[in-house]
């Protein structure tokens, strides 16, 4: 086995012919390929010592010969000869450790069964790999997205350690098969759609309206992917609590700001529906193989919750992770990921925007630049596919309603003793006025009546001394300026107050 660093993907191989065989592959000899050395590659791994990760481990490229007859290294197998390359191994086992993959259940449920060959979903020409568990998609890429996969890993490492809720693919492995003078690249993922729960509803979605509706041949299978103006058409949104809402907005727009500062592109959000009050598919033994989850943050349902730090593997069998909502009167579950993450902006695509926006308006089309396209891919989420469900604002109306006339009934009751109280010491200091009880004398002027408040004894004694010198002083000005005024000093008419 050689090892070699720096070693772009797939080198020493011509672009046309691996293309030429990557879209024509056979598929008994190529599953049996993919097996065998994955198997062989993580067995290889675990005679090395367990160390942190460098930053030279993820340009590392292993390269080993399996012939049919076997090696001193390799064990005898009746597929033809093939080299395995494995992509910066020690990189992807700490990805496979901090999602809690063990090594013998990756091998398990890679190796232990026949894998189950899907249906094409989009428009590349990549063939799909399911393992029997429902565990891992194992994918066919192209040279370009291998290569760029490779250069992401140092990111992409940083992002997992700081957040390994997400709802980006997660990456468990890329190996490379030369055989026969085909090349193929493969990359391990987590499985999105669990096959084991039936999808009345799948969607791809971009958040952009050229061309984006499900063709004819499309809509004819027995599991049809559907597009952005068919959602629009068909679903009209789909309704979750606030937290739940809030918890997925927030992932995507963590996940869409790390795309973008890849300057990555033209991604889609695969959405699977599994209506709730519709029959269930029967599972038979798949049920069985769910009970022990292998991996860490991998249901659509653990991705969004960020604020639980110690996870527990799904306990409930008959959701599978997914997460609740509403359509209408219809109960929901939602299967959800980012999926095509390996398209950068590069010189290509922005040579198809320019061509396409001079056909089309620019800002339709799927293809833009990394900063446009989350913008667009958020707001269509948030605002199209995903709602929130709000409160009946007339029964919260009706009980602030009710709870302010109940304080106000509580606080009269509380007040109406002190209140009449008061009116009834009010109406005593009336009448008393009414009978004359003033603050008057026959040298003085009347002055105003007694205040309601209490005052103490040597209170009244300094408010007589300053009545009397205020008296004395209003007299002479009455007396002086005014004679005609004097009359008897004892009729209340005439007094007056200054």
């Amino acid at each position: 086995m050689s090892t070699a660093t720096a070693d772009s993907v797939g080198s020493g191989t011509k672009p046309s012919k691996a293309s030429k065989d990557h879209k024509k592959p056979t598929s008994s000899a190529l599953k049996g390929a993919i097996q065998l050395g994955i198997g062989y590659a993580v067995g290889n791994l675990s005679s090395k010592p367990d160390r942190d990760v460098l930053m030279q481990d993820f340009s590392v490229v292993e390269s080993v010969f399996l012939p049919s007859e076997g090696s001193n290294l390799t064990p005898a197998h009746h597929y033809p000869d093939f080299r395995l390359k494995t992509y910066a191994p020690l990189a992807f086992r700490y990805f496979r450790e901090l999602f809690g993959i063990k090594p013998d259940d990756y091998l398990y449920s890679i190796c232990n069964e026949p894998l189950i060959e899907l249906t094409n979903p989009g428009a590349s020409s990549s063939w799909f790999y399911l393992t029997s568990d429902d565990e891992f998609i194992i994918k066919t890429v192209q040279h370009k997205e291998a290569e760029f996969l490779q250069k992401l890993l140092p990111g992409y490492y940083m992002n997992l350690n700081q957040n390994p809720r997400t709802l980006l693919p997660k990456f468990y492995g890329l190996y490379c098969i030369q055989c026969n003078g085909a090349t193929i690249r493969v990359v391990v993922m987590n499985n999105v759609l669990p096959r084991a729960m039936k999808m009345h509803y799948k969607y791809d979605l971009k958040g952009s309206s050229y061309k984006r509706c499900a063709s004819r041949k499309e809509r004819v299978k027995s599991s049809p992917t559907f597009k952005d103006l068919d959602f629009q058409e068909m679903h009209e949104g789909l309704h979750f609590d606030a937290d739940t809402y809030n918890a997925l907005m927030k992932t995507l727009q963590r996940d869409c700001r790390v795309l973008e500062s890849f300057k990555i592109m033209d991604y889609s959000l695969l959405l699977g529906i599994h209506v709730l009050d519709r029959k269930l598919l029967s599972r038979g033994s798949r049920r069985d193989s769910r009970k022990g989850q292998k991996v860490l943050y991998s249901t659509a349902l653990e991705s969004i919750q960020g604020n639980v730090k110690a996870p527990e593997p799904v306990a409930d069998d008959e959701t599978l992770g997914g997460i609740p909502a509403k359509h209408k009167d219809e109960n929901l579950l939602i299967f959800l990921g980012i999926i095509d993450i390996l398209q950068s902006y590069r010189f290509i695509k922005k040579v198809e925007h320019s061509w396409k926006a001079l056909v089309h308006d620019g800002d339709t089309v799927s293809v833009h630049r990394p900063s446009f396209y989350a913008d667009r891919f958020l707001k269509f989420m948030g605002s199209t596919v995903f709602k929130k469900i709000h409160p009946l604002r007339g029964t919260s109306s009706k009980r602030k309603r009710s709870s302010i006339n109940a304080s106000k009934s509580a606080s009269q009751e509380f007040l109406s003793p002190k209140w009449e109280e008061k009116k009834e010491e009010k109406k005593a200091q009336s009448m008393d006025n009414l009978d004359g009880n003033f603050y008057s004398s026959s040298k003085q002027p009347d002055l105003l009546p007694r205040v309601s408040f209490e005052v103490t004894e040597n209170d009244e004694e300094d408010l007589e001394n300053s009545e009397e010198r205020r008296a004395s002083s209003s007299t002479i000005a009455l007396d002086d300026p005014l004679p005609c005024l004097s009359r008897s000093q004892s009729d209340p008419e005439l007094d007056v107050y200054l």
